[in-house]
Order: structure tokens, then sequence, then C-alpha cells
């Protein structure tokens, strides 16, 4: 599958962590932020490995040790820079190393400078991991606020600053991958939003970000054989049909249909070893640990509860020493094989139960909530056909059924209005009041639906205009007469299947989806990318390749950015095309899609701001109080702090590296590392640095 993401910045973390004050004794200091960066890649443990004696949080109170070395791995955020001054000052460790998670604005550097704490830093580096890979080719920037930014109408202020950050991140997922890539963006053809600019807006912004970083470090991108990466940038509305519509396959129906506990990951509440003596309810996650999950998470659910079933019958009778019915055996071995195994079957036990009882609860869902009807309406309005690949007939009249059927539940019913008018391009007033009468939806909802007006649909057309339907952007071939079955509820692809298609046959229309740069090569546009290597980046001498690479060859990159929020099938899709393409697909996004949350965000876009809980509207966070109090000795401490999460180390010799630091002042550059190269993003033209002034203007015209 190439190179997982998880791994990449995993190995970051822990080189950053193995070669910062190499050789001594030291404490990693972290913030709420980055911690949570570290969490979701990096065990414990295996910081613990690195020489590091404890893991403590700045907000938290800690120890004062002035035998020990402290690396900070900190957010570069204003409020985080006046607290780690404030930590310096009271000199509570040896000596200090700074590693900030990305750029530090120079405002903040010059602040950190001019402090009386300038001298206790030995070194300060910067690296460029400011994402969260959720998943080996799914990146997310866990920000959900990113959509309300970039659509709400009184958030035309914030969006400057928010496309610098956004752009930032994204040139940290292409250094940390060390992909150079040629940029194209979305450029819808008539844009009915004034967001439809956004993707050229930020295409820029990276393309600059990208080019300031390559000018400041020569070794990048470093010397390799693949073929130059291509990252395409797009928006939301290219798609609409995709966070609505109800997809089958096992990820995408656990979050749109299950109750799961959101957050950095998500967990379900199952019950285990059900009307037995030890039955238990368990808080359960979904995530790269679990095996099951990552192996049938795209598998359509009409194949999966017959996989997991086969699957726990193999399970079991490769573990027979657990079998529930076997008898008490007085064999040493047999019971010294029980005792080995035990962990790892019981865990393998109850992640079967799990996907279980969640597959088994979907099926019930499925069935009571008439959801083969609404799929079959769903799929004929998102393809523009039938089952049967033809015009769909009497339409309204099935909707209108389904939108008065008890059995079909609300939500459900204004995604099939949304949808209806995503399929005409825009209905009539009088329509859209009779489909609200029927649906018995409330009020409010008739706002979520001209909400769609601010993410490029028409939602209401005049009554002379004559009628059509939405054409889909990347139209599909009918399938086999032999697969029409089994695709009737499945028919749907998200438009980001065509456009990696497309780009991969060197086909994607250069207008819809244009480059920020010229080629240098007049038949670099039409081939796949493959024939550009990052080592000939600079002398775009061009190498004909294969269309198709072997197995054995280094596998070409595709970035794709949605902004706005990505949905689990567009996930999907871009696994498939990197199975059957031999390309690494990586898709990056503010935040994860389900239906749920888009139809809130939706309808959010015409609430006061007030109400958003932005975060740019947040009070400035307060410093922690542990930072006023009198530091107390390590041995006093260590019962008691919150914010430390292992106790220190008792174990720890004392070495002379600990009391002579080499002293490397805060402007000197630092000493070199192994790779990866530790790199400092330096940010687009000054248009973005400051926010331009109130007034009325539309978005993006800055």
């Amino acid at each position: 599958m190439g190179t997982s993401a998880i791994a990449t910045l995993r190995e970051i973390i822990l080189e950053v962590v193995r070669y910062t004050a190499q050789g001594q004794w030291k404490v990693l200091v972290l913030d709420e932020t980055s911690k949570r960066l570290v969490d979701s890649v990096v065990k414990q443990n295996d910081i613990l490995q690195e020489k590091v004696t404890n893991i403590e949080q700045i907000e938290h109170k800690r120890a004062l040790d002035q035998d020990l070395v402290a690396v900070y791995l900190l957010t570069p955020d204003p409020h985080i820079v006046e607290w780690l001054i404030m930590d310096l000052e009271r000199r509570r460790y040896h000596r200090s190393h700074l590693v900030w998670t990305s750029f530090l604005p120079p405002e903040l550097r010059q602040r950190i400078e001019q402090s009386s704490t300038a001298k206790e830093i030995a070194q300060d580096r910067i690296l460029n991991i400011n994402f969260f890979p959720d998943e080996s080719h799914l990146i997310t920037f866990r920000d959900p606020s990113s959509f309300p930014v970039l659509f709400h109408p009184a958030c035309n202020q914030l969006v400057p600053k928010h496309m610098y950050d956004l752009a930032q991140r994204i040139v940290s997922v292409c250094v940390s991958l060390e992909e150079y890539p040629t940029i194209r963006y979305y450029r819808p053809h008539s844009p009915l939003h004034e967001a439809g600019v956004l993707c050229s807006h930020l295409a820029r912004f990276v393309q600059e970000g990208l080019d300031q970083h390559a000018k400041h470090h020569g070794d990048f991108p470093p010397p390799s054989s693949r073929p130059r990466g291509v990252l395409i940038i797009t928006d939301r509305s290219m798609d609409l049909f995709a966070p609505l519509l109800h997809e089958f396959t096992y990820q995408a129906m656990v979050h749109d249909l299950l109750p799961l506990k959101q957050g950095d990951r998500p967990y379900y509440k199952t019950v285990l070893n059900e009307g037995t003596s030890r039955e238990e309810v368990k808080e359960m996650e979904l995530g790269e640990q679990d095996k099951i999950w990552v192996q049938n998470r795209h598998m359509h659910m009409k194949d999966l509860l017959q996989k997991l079933v086969a699957d726990f019958n193999k399970f079991r009778a490769d573990n027979p020493q657990f079998a529930e019915n076997l008898e008490g055996s007085t064999s040493i071995s047999t019971i010294k094989d029980m005792i080995a195994g035990l962990p790892q079957f019981q865990e393998g036990k109850e992640l079967y139960s799990l996907h279980l009882n969640m597959s088994q609860e979907l099926m019930n869902i499925f069935q009571k909530c008439r959801l083969t009807d609404v799929a079959l309406v769903e799929q004929s309005m998102a393809v523009g056909l039938d089952e049967d690949y033809k015009r769909p007939k009497n339409l309204t009249d099935q909707i209108v059924r389904l939108l008065d059927d008890d059995e079909v539940n609300f939500p459900d019913r204004l995604r099939l209005i949304i949808e209806y008018v995503l399929y005409r391009d825009g209905i009539f007033r009088s329509d859209m009041e009779k489909l609200l009468a029927h649906a018995r939806l409330p009020a409010q909802d008739g706002e979520i639906l001209q909400n769609l007006e601010m993410l490029g649909a028409r939602v209401f057309r005049p009554l002379k205009d004559a009628k059509h339907t939405l054409q889909p952007l990347f139209p599909r071939k009918p399938p086999a007469a032999e697969a029409m079955d089994d695709l009737s509820l499945s028919r749907f692809e998200p438009a980001i299947k065509g456009l990696l298609e497309e780009q991969l046959r060197g086909t994607l229309d250069q207008n819809l989806f244009p480059y920020t740069k010229p080629f240098l090569d007049s038949n670099e546009g039409t081939r796949n990318q493959v024939n550009v290597s990052q080592a000939s980046l600079r002398s775009a001498k061009p190498t004909w390749a294969r269309t198709r690479p072997s197995a054995s060859e280094p596998r070409q990159r595709v970035i794709i950015f949605m902004a706005g929020g990505a949905t689990y099938s567009e996930s999907r899709v871009c696994y498939e095309v990197s199975d059957s393409s031999t390309r690494d697909i990586y898709l990056t996004s503010s935040h994860m899609l389900h239906p749920g949350l888009f139809l809130r965000q939706l309808g959010e876009l015409s609430v006061d701001r007030r109400l958003l809980d932005l975060p740019a509207d947040r009070p400035k966070p307060k410093p922690p109080a542990c930072l006023y109090e009198k530091d107390v000795a390590t041995s006093n401490i260590a019962s008691q702090s919150p914010g430390a999460t292992m106790e220190p180390r008792n174990n720890r010799p004392a070495t002379s590296a600990d009391t002579s630091i080499e002293t490397v002042e805060l402007s000197q550059k630092p000493h070199p590392l192994p790779s990866p190269p530790f790199v400092v993003a330096t940010p687009p033209t000054g248009k973005l640095s400051k926010g331009p002034k109130e007034k009325k203007r539309g978005f993006f015209k800055f």
C-alpha cells in the first residue's frame, strides 16, 4: 500500500526526541495540542525508551529538576509562547531545547529572542508535523470549525488567516512526505457562490509556501527515483451528494447510523460476553490497531456479515485450546500454550464480538428505516439514472411516498429533499413548501436547504426557467448487465473517483483543474506526471516512463486536499484507486464528515456567528495557575502532578552529560540531525500575514 503517513510521522517524532540532546537524559514537555498529535502516532513507552525520564505538559504542575535537560515540543501559538517564557523564567530544568510542530511566526520568535530567558535555550528547531494521520493514507487537521470559517457569511474577516493556516498544514504534509508536487486546483466553470475562488487562492498560497521552503532548504526535495507527486486542491462544493447519500460500506455505515462517541478517535459501546456471568459493557476504539476493522472497513455490508462469521469460526478453529466447552486439561504443555496465548485470544474474541454486534445492529437499522427504498431513490437522483441505467420516471411521486412514510426518520427525509433539489438543480419555491409539508419537518430545516446556496448549489428556480437536471462532473459508463443487480444500491461513486481516474490517465480537464504553474515541458500536462522524478525537478529534463509502474518501482504519490471536510466514501475510493493503479493516494482534509455532521454544519451557516464557538472567537487562554505557584521538589510532586504522563524514573544513572551541555544561541543554526531533515516552512508572501481591514466585501476578496 506504499508509505504510511502514520509511520512517517511516528518516525519523525521519535527521531527528534532521540537526537535532541543526544546521549543525555531528558524530560519531554508538551502542550495540549502537541500531546494530541504525539499520542495519535506514538506510544508513550516508545518515547521513554529514548532516554526520556518523564513526559509532561506545560499546562500542568511539574517538578523542579535542574539536573535534567528539557525538550519542549510545542505548538507555535501566541499563548504557548508566553507560557514557555514564563516557564523558562523559573529555570525549572538545566537547559531547554525547543522544537516547534510548525512554522514559528517572526513576531513570536522575536518575542522569545528579546526575553530574558533566551540564554536558557540550547537549540531551537522547527518540524512540519501539524497534522493528524488518522489512517495510513487518510490525513486530517481535526478542525471542524474550518467549514463555517470558509462558508459562513459572517466569517469573512477570518478567511485570510485561516487560508494561511490551511496552506501551512498542507505544506507540512508535503514536506513530511518529502514531496514537492505539481499543484492543480478545482475551478468551477460558472460558480454561483462567492467561495468559488477558494481553491485558486489556497493553491496559490500552498505553491508559495512550497517554493519558499525549497528556496531555504537546498536538500528539499531529497533525491529519489520516485516520480514527482501531484497535489490536487478541491473543496466540498465539488460534490454535495457524497456527504448526503447512504453509503453501504462498513465504515461509512458505522459513522452514519451508529451512536459513536466521537473525539480524536471514535469509540463504540458494546456488550461483551452477553448472557453470561462475565457480561460487561465496554467502549471499544475503532482504529488502526484493530486489524478486523482495517481489513473490512471498506467492504459492502452484503458481504460483511458472512465474512465476519467465517473469519470468527476460523479464529476459534485456530485456537482450540480456548474452546469454551474444552474439558480441563492436565497436559503441562497445553496449559503453557493457553497461558501464553490468552491475552491475544481474549483481545481477538472481544474484537470479533464488537464487529459482529455492530454489523448486526447496522442490519437492524437498515431494515427498520426502510433504507432499501430510500437508497434506490437516492441513487437515481445522484447518478441521474435508475437501476436499469435509464432516465428515472415518477421520481417525485416516489419521494413523496417516502416523506409520508412514518418508518423513514426525519433526518433521512431532509436528506431526500436536499438530494432532490440538487438533482433538479433547483425547484420552485411552492414545490419546496409542499415537500416540507409532506415531510413534516420544522421550519428551521427550510433554512438548511437555503444554505446550500453558500456551497454553490441552486435551491430555487424561477417560474420561467427551463427544466433541466444537474449533470455529473465526471459521467460514468453503465456497468455490465450482470453487475447491475449487485450495484443497484451502490451505483453512485464520489466525484473524487472520476477525478483520480482522469488524472492518472492524463485526461483531467485543465480548464476545470488548472495548474498553479506553467509547464516547463509542453507534454507534461498530458502525461500522468509519472515521468518527472524528484531528482530531476530543477533540471526539468523529462524521462519517459510506463503508464503503469511495476510493483517494485517507487510509487508516485497523489495528494488530494478537500477543503470543508471529506467523507468516508471518498476515503474508500482513494484506497481503491490506489490499489488498482500502483499509486500512493493520500486524502487530506480539515475534518471527516458524516451525514449528521454535514446537516448540522450546513444549518449553522445561517445562525449567529457568536453561537458557533469558533476558536478565533474564544477568549485568549489564561496561563495555568501552576506557572505562578512556587516550585516544589520532585519527591513532593511526583504523586500529585496531573501533568506527568509517566512517573519519573528512579534508576536514572548520573552522567557527565547532565552538567556539560554545549550552548547554542537561538540565532545560531542548530546542529544537523539525521534524516528526516528538520525544516522551517517560510510563509507565503505578506498578503496573509495581516488580515484585511474590516470592510463590506464578499468572500475571498483580498
